[in-house]
């Protein structure tokens, strides 16, 4: 028994960090998504050079690398560039900007490198693994949230009787309802309308920051999120995965064609 309970203690612990608190473990999969799709469209010959500067990696893998790094004291510099927060009765062209970047600077100085045929190769291998991750980021629209709520992350809700926030609703608690791993749900988006889309980020924050108005003015007056809410976003849900995967692909065929 003695050492039943040995065993059973680390098991125990890791099992508790297992929870809807945790961001990582869902939250990754919007993200995974993301790079997948973005993957399944690349052109042949732009899939070969995103091979090799991810030295064999995939993209739905490389997509979080981007947030595993926070951690890290050397990395901390980049944590703006992850988000824009903003009123919401102004756009982005007009805000005041983080003189520390933010995510519309991030997506355009990653572009930049990935265009310039002197970057490094270590260089460029750092920026695509940002831009992997911030058009994900983009497209989810808590991160061009309000400055004075943090994004949404001072907003208290309940998610189905849990308590939990406004911004880890739309990161992580609204996709893992689908209850799905990145591939099948990556497999159902796949048979999704195929549309154009822009190329330049700050049509991606003007847009984003549209959705999040609405998002903002729906949840006034409101405590809990329940499943005829959850029921209505889905399909916007998996229209932005979609859109930011197919913006991905469209990106890169353009900076490596």
């Amino acid at each position: 028994m003695k050492n039943l309970k040995i065993y059973l203690f680390p098991i125990l612990i890791l099992l508790s960090l297992i929870s809807l608190d945790n961001p990582m473990l869902w939250g990754e999969i919007g993200h995974k998504v993301v790079g997948e799709i973005a993957e399944r469209k690349l052109d042949p010959d732009v899939k070969y050079i995103i091979n090799d500067l991810l030295d064999g990696e995939s993209m739905a893998s490389a997509s979080t690398w981007a947030d595993e790094i926070k951690s890290d004291p050397l990395y901390q510099k980049y944590s703006p560039w992850h988000y824009v927060n903003m009123p919401l009765d102004m756009e982005y062209e007009n805000s005041k900007k983080n003189p520390k970047g933010d995510i519309v600077f991030a997506l355009k100085q990653s572009i930049k490198i990935l265009k310039n045929p002197d970057s490094a190769i270590e260089e460029k291998s750092f920026y695509l693994k940002f831009l992997i991750h911030l058009v994900g980021d983009i497209h989810q629209p808590l991160h061009t949230g309000k400055f004075d709520d943090r994004g949404g992350n001072d907003i208290k809700l309940t998610f189905l009787g849990k308590p939990t926030n406004f911004h880890i609703i739309w990161d992580v608690h609204m996709i893992e309802y689908l209850n799905m791993d990145y591939k099948q749900l990556s497999d159902e988006l796949m048979e999704m309308k195929e549309e154009n889309y822009s190329l330049n980020p700050d049509d991606w924050v003007y847009e984003t920051h549209q959705d999040v108005k609405r998002l903002y003015a729906e949840i006034q007056n409101k405590n809990e999120i329940n499943i005829d809410y959850i029921n209505n976003k889905i399909p916007f849900i998996k229209h932005k995965l979609f859109k930011a995967g197919s913006t991905l692909a469209m990106v890169l065929n353009e900076i490596f064609k």
